[in-house]
């Protein structure tokens, strides 16, 4: 059972994916991707640097993220090429890893936080996970734990789709507006349903 799982930032996503993950799911994580294919070697490295030059290397080689971020943040070509680089070889990176992970769990849970109704459909998703969260609990923990200010927590949070948005796309809501028990529970209630659709899904 191929399964996307999103959530904002500051939602608790990473805990529910750890959590599935400690279930026996497989995890393909989305973000992960993203950096590896862009590491020396890696399918989009070359390309960048050949679209960017080197100046968006750091000495040792390795891309400088935010050097290439601060380029295309205010620039739409410069974002449009960046994309039209990674998106494909992230895409097919994913599909192959997915492609591994299902020969051998009955689970596969892909971490995808801009899943929207095309990547569910592209990628055959069987169920949509959203982790939802309180904007304000959202800014309080990235506050707290992740050391962002105030105004950078909500605008991380308002460059994201919105909450009732996201909630649409889902198959399951997750609440993680409690504590940590809250959400333990929530997870184990998140894996049997998982457990009976897969048992309800054709083969």
């Amino acid at each position: 059972m191929l399964v996307g799982l999103t959530g904002g930032i500051g939602s608790g996503k990473s805990t529910v994916a750890a959590a599935l993950a400690g279930h026996g799911a497989a995890l393909i994580d989305a973000d992960k991707i993203a950096r590896e294919i862009v590491e020396p070697g890696g399918a989009a490295y070359g390309p960048l640097v050949e679209r960017f030059g080197t100046g968006v290397l750091q000495p040792d080689g390795t891309l400088d993220r935010q050097k290439l971020a601060s380029i295309v943040f205010n620039d739409p070509e410069a974002l449009e090429a960046l994309n039209s680089i990674t998106h494909p070889a992230i895409g097919a990176l994913m599909v192959q890893r997915t492609a591994e992970a299902a020969a051998t769990h009955d689970v596969v849970v892909v971490d995808i936080p801009l899943l929207s109704i095309a990547t569910k459909a592209a990628m055959a998703l069987e169920a949509v996970v959203v982790v939802d969260t309180p904007e304000e609990e959202a800014v309080r923990r990235l506050v707290e734990q992740r050391d962002f200010t105030e105004d950078d927590a909500r605008a991380r949070i308002a460059a994201q789709i919105g909450r009732e948005e996201r909630r649409a796309l889902a198959d399951f809501v997750v609440d993680n507006s409690g504590v940590r028990e809250d959400l333990d529970r929530a997870v184990n209630r998140l894996w049997s349903w998982l457990q009976s659709r897969r048992r309800e899904s054709p083969e």
